[in-house]
């Protein structure tokens, strides 16, 4: 079992590499004066199983391409089976045609990825669950679900809690945390009026003087959540937190989230936290390697990883 980390989150890669107790296979990404990406493995990989660690977030284009060719070069090596490790998978909210004449762009990566080599992907909490059937390999989706059940226990012992979605289409991940927790769950109806913005329409759910856990899978601009703090402290909320896995918090969302009446934000290093995200005082970090390097270290021995779930 050999581990190659490109460049996106080295951290994590050296992370799950130390929890392996295995060092990091010697390779160099690097760039041409042009910006083109150039990989060479500088260990003998022949017949091993090798795992290609690489989140696509940004700059996606280029993380993306840094794990292609990563891929290639494991293929033209004579790697027994390569695993694309992806803890973030980008491109994945466009995985269904929203108007004519638009693109799936998810599906492309997955033939993108499948055919520059990879022979498993590995991932986590995918924006949308048939993500998997686009590849024709197979494909493990973990979820951060454990992860942030334990962390609410510790931190929210002997409080009146309540699990929100922050939209309709969240209601399962927010439902399988409150099953966990044995709590009540709440929604969020909310009117997207363009992409980017959305404009919270009503509270489904009784949030009166109880501290409110929203759960959703990625932040991005973070204006979904601002306002779905915003709504909850005015139904009566004591306070609200916020657990996603994916941190994307592009464009101005870390001030927007560090100037909101969000009282905590907690996110996984699925993606490399930015010098803004590690200074906000509001938005704190879980990680992931331990999950991850047991799940592929159960790829490696063919033994069971939906069983991490059980």
């Amino acid at each position: 079992m050999k581990i190659v980390a490109c460049n996106s989150n080295r951290p994590l890669a050296e992370a799950v590499a130390s929890t392996l107790n295995l060092p990091l296979t010697r390779a160099a990404v690097r760039r041409f004066a042009d910006m083109e990406v150039f990989v060479e493995i500088h260990e003998n990989v022949r017949g091993e199983d090798v795992f290609v660690v690489q989140s696509t977030s940004y700059p996606a284009n280029d993380n993306l391409m840094e794990l292609l060719i990563t891929l290639d070069a494991l293929r033209r090596a004579s790697a027994r089976r390569v695993t694309a490790v992806i803890p973030y998978y980008g491109y994945a909210r466009q995985d269904r045609k929203t108007a004519p004449r638009t693109p799936i762009s998810a599906k492309l990566v997955a033939n993108l990825i499948t055919e520059a080599g990879a022979n498993r992907v590995l991932t986590m909490d995918l924006h949308a669950a048939q993500i998997q059937g686009f590849f024709d390999i197979p494909v493990d989706n973990l979820y951060a679900e454990p992860l942030f059940t334990r962390d609410i226990r510790e931190r929210f012992e002997g409080r009146d809690i309540i699990i929100v979605s922050p939209d309709v289409g969240g209601v399962l991940r927010a439902r399988a945390i409150a099953t966990r927790l044995n709590r009540d769950l709440a929604i969020i109806d909310k009117r997207r009026e363009r992409a980017g913005q959305s404009e919270v329409m009503n509270v489904i759910g009784e949030v009166q003087g109880r501290d409110c856990i929203l759960v959703d899978d990625l932040v991005d601009s973070g204006g979904t959540l601002c306002n779905a703090a915003e709504a909850l402290l005015g139904a009566g909320a004591r306070s609200a937190s916020v657990y996603t896995t994916h941190g994307v918090l592009s464009g101005g969302a870390v001030a927007r989230i560090a100037s909101s009446p969000i009282e905590t934000m907690t996110i996984t290093d699925s993606i490399l936290a930015t010098e803004a995200v590690r200074l906000a005082h509001n938005i704190r970090q879980i990680s992931v390697a331990p999950l991850m390097a047991e799940a592929m270290r159960r790829i490696s021995e063919e033994s069971s990883v939906s069983s991490l779930f059980d």
